[in-house]
């Protein structure tokens, strides 16, 4: 499987002064002799190779391959690409509001998002997009025809969509609107135990996050414990992974950064408040959690704050600064290493989980229906007025989630962890309640 992994993300819109700085220092003192090696292979290609190529494109290839050669995630961004890392960063587009894939060919709506010109439009899961402003989708990528369906914010744009029950295709104009991607969902897994799930660090994630964790306790006033899912989180902003992680943090340092210029060398710092009050935190990586998961998954590991769960996370312990070279052009640049709170760079190394649980397919064995003594006749009954359990009654609580081990094992795994820790819990406080009972009596 590929991943797309984002890099750790600094926050940088406007040119910075270090950069400029460094740069003057060391004109002075480039080297001659290899400027003209490059003038001269300039020259060659511009006037010899098959196709002729015009300057402009030749001066940004240099570039490309000039950043390329650094690290897997220093690179220059066209237009194109500088538009996209802000898509990624931000969470908002203009668009049609639908989730898609392929199929045989034609764009299929996986889901419309609720409260987008898709929904409002009447689309529904399960339609085909057969073309899009009259250019037909079959031979297109999946990418060709996402870029065709995002635009400008109120221009419009015409499909064709193929449904089934429908005899004919019919066609559907919508209006773009500002679309916002979701980083953060979240759900019960079951009564208590409550489950985050972030696909990636946008701006927003942080005060994302909180809120639905704020709506889970408003509807669950009785949370026991909180499954934190960052597996295949590829990262993106390096200051979201710091405000999710202090959700679960009282004080402390949550990650630090190093680098050869005075400003990369920042420390970020928990602020008081757990979101949990303390209660159990299980987190969830895999080798897909890169970046800025492996930043929360570092911090709460090292704060003994959370049990992390899962397999070896990919490890990318660098920080990349997104610095503007014209109005539509960027280079993003490696300026930093990121140390977890202890001091660990997991650079190539990655997280390792406290507890390995490897993806694995779970096959549920039928067993015969056992005999008890509740299925006796003429049993006597429970002598403290406790309600027998038929078969069906012990069917129902042992299977309260019974789909989650065959289609989710790890998670499956982290749920029943959390059910264990919160057991051990009231064990201990029931007896730290009768230690205390005791040394009042003796007093």
């Amino acid at each position: 499987m590929n991943f797309r992994f984002w890099p750790a993300i600094l926050l940088v819109f406007a040119t910075t002064s270090w950069a400029q700085t460094s740069s003057e220092d060391d004109a002075a003192q480039l080297p001659l002799d290899d400027l003209r090696t490059f003038t001269k292979v300039y020259y060659q290609i511009r006037s010899t190779y098959v196709e002729e190529i015009s300057d402009r494109e030749l001066l940004e290839y240099a570039i490309k391959g000039m950043l390329s050669e650094l690290d897997p995630h220093s690179n220059y961004l066209d237009a194109s690409s500088f538009d996209d890392l802000q898509v990624n960063t931000t969470g908002e587009f203009g668009g049609l509001g639908i989730e898609v894939g392929m199929e045989n060919g034609f764009v299929k709506v996986i889901s419309p998002i609720d409260d987008t010109p898709a929904s409002r439009a009447g689309l529904q899961a399960g339609d085909l997009i057969i073309t899009l402003d009259g250019k037909p989708v079959k031979g297109m990528s999946l990418n060709d025809a996402i870029e065709l369906m995002r635009g400008p914010v109120g221009s419009e744009i015409d499909i064709t969509v193929v449904r089934d029950g429908v005899d004919q295709p019919f066609d559907v104009t919508l209006v773009r609107d500002t679309i916002k991607v979701r980083s953060v969902r979240s759900r019960m897994l079951e009564p208590g135990y409550a489950y985050l799930r972030i696909a990636q660090f946008q701006l927003k994630t942080g005060e994302d996050m909180v809120d639905e964790l704020n709506k889970l306790k408003a509807k669950n006033p009785n949370l026991k414990g909180v499954v934190l899912d960052l597996r295949n989180n590829p990262g993106g902003i390096l200051q979201a992974s710091v405000k999710v992680a202090d959700a679960f943090l009282e004080d402390g340092l949550v990650v630090y950064t190093k680098g050869r210029v005075e400003n990369a060398d920042v420390e970020y710092r928990a602020t008081p408040g757990d979101e949990i009050n303390g209660m159990p935190l299980v987190v969830l990586i895999n080798g897909g959690s890169a970046s800025a998961s492996e930043i929360v998954a570092g911090a709460l590991q090292d704060h003994g704050r959370a049990v992390i769960m899962g397999t070896d996370s990919f490890g990318k312990g660098s920080v990349q600064t997104v610095i503007p070279i014209s109005e539509d052009r960027a280079i993003k640049l490696t300026t930093a290493l990121y140390f977890t709170p202890n001091g660990r760079s997991i650079q190539a190394q990655g997280i390792v989980p406290d507890i390995t649980v490897e993806r694995a397919q779970i096959t549920n064995l039928e067993t015969p229906e056992a005999l008890t003594e509740a299925d006796l006749r003429g049993r006597l009954d429970n002598a403290n007025g406790g309600e027998a359990r038929d078969a069906k009654t012990r069917e129902r609580i042992n299977h309260d989630t019974p789909d989650l081990a065959t289609r989710d094992n790890q998670l499956y795994e982290a749920l029943n962890l959390l059910k264990g820790i919160t057991i051990f819990a009231k064990r201990d406080n029931s007896t730290s309640s009768t230690q205390m009972a005791d040394n009042s009596t003796q007093q």
